[in-house]
């Protein structure tokens, strides 16, 4: 079993740390999976920049493969983001250079790499729509993060993504319980295979149709937190790496006892991110720190 994470990656800048930590739906996604003991790669777009070549050698020092993925002329992307109460705040985002933004199209090796991997995982940041068809064709099973934008939950837009996708994945803590239920089935009726909400401190609800599942979150004292960059993309790590334990394919759904252990797995995965600084760790210095006698060399546990 393995795990491929294809599309966005950017720097996490926590201005009241003074650090930028490498982060990204689908290099977190990867990185958790290879943290949980499967292999993992990421398929992706790095800038040129010192931020990109920084961003790929934390990704690399994960034990994540990176060596097919494209460096290319430009500016990395760059959320800035502070902690308040344990919970992390967006200030503002650079979307970076538009090479580095423009996605990857999967040539035919790339094709055939991707179909190696058990499990493709992708997102709305990746602008990998129009490669799904021919990627969920290929073979791996595929999971699709939608985020909470109302933009990526459009009839249009379900109905070009949930056909091609195994497993969508929607951020649903804004959303009462039918809401998210009629949402999931919705995802699953315009062709998902499986849907899945994290609701935050309301816990996690799954459907494939037949069957729905829903779990506790596991809560932790937010003075004892460090931050929760990445307890989202843990859980759907979590999820994911317990069903295809659970032996998940396209032959096999998941049982409705495997659902709620994949749950509780992802449930136990977003704690433990809650202790960990932003989304791996393994930051560095900001240019502002620095220039304030920050030693550049520093960085945040990995």
């Amino acid at each position: 079993m393995n795990v491929l994470g294809f599309g966005d990656n950017t720097v996490d800048r926590f201005v009241d740390r003074g650090t930028d930590y490498p982060g990204g739906n689908c290099v977190n996604v990867a990185v958790y999976t290879r943290r949980l003991g499967l292999d993992a790669a990421y398929l992706g777009v790095f800038g040129d920049d010192d931020l990109g070549s920084a961003l790929r050698a934390a990704v690399t020092a994960q034990g994540v493969t990176v060596d097919r993925s494209l460096v290319r002329h430009g500016t990395t992307s760059v959320s800035t983001l502070h902690v308040r109460d344990g919970d992390r705040i967006f200030l503002g985002y650079d979307a970076g250079g538009e090479a580095v933004r423009a996605p990857l199209p999967l040539t035919p090796a790339l094709l055939a790499y991707a179909a190696s991997f058990t499990l493709v995982h992708s997102s709305v940041y990746s602008r990998t729509e129009a490669e799904l068809p021919r990627l969920a064709t290929a073979g791996p099973l595929v999971s699709f993060d939608f985020s909470d934008e109302e933009e990526y939950r459009t009839p249009d837009y379900l109905d070009r993504v949930c056909p091609h996708v195994d497993l969508a994945l929607l951020s649903c803590s804004h959303l009462d319980e039918a809401a998210t239920r009629a949402l999931l089935a919705e995802a699953v009726q315009r062709g998902a295979g499986m849907a899945l909400a994290t609701r935050g401190l309301a816990g996690a609800i799954a459907y494939d149709g037949r069957t729905t599942a829903a779990a506790p979150a596991r809560t932790a004292d937010p003075g004892s937190m460090s931050d929760t960059m990445g307890c989202g993309d843990a859980f759907v790590a979590g999820f994911a790496v317990s069903l295809l334990r659970d032996g998940w394919s396209r032959r096999d759904a998941p049982t409705p006892e495997a659902l709620e252990r994949a749950l509780h797995q992802g449930a136990q995965a977003a704690y433990h991110q809650c202790f960990v600084e932003a989304a791996f760790g393994c930051g560095w210095p900001t240019p502002a720190a620095r220039t304030g006698g920050r030693d550049p060399s520093e960085h945040a546990p990995c």
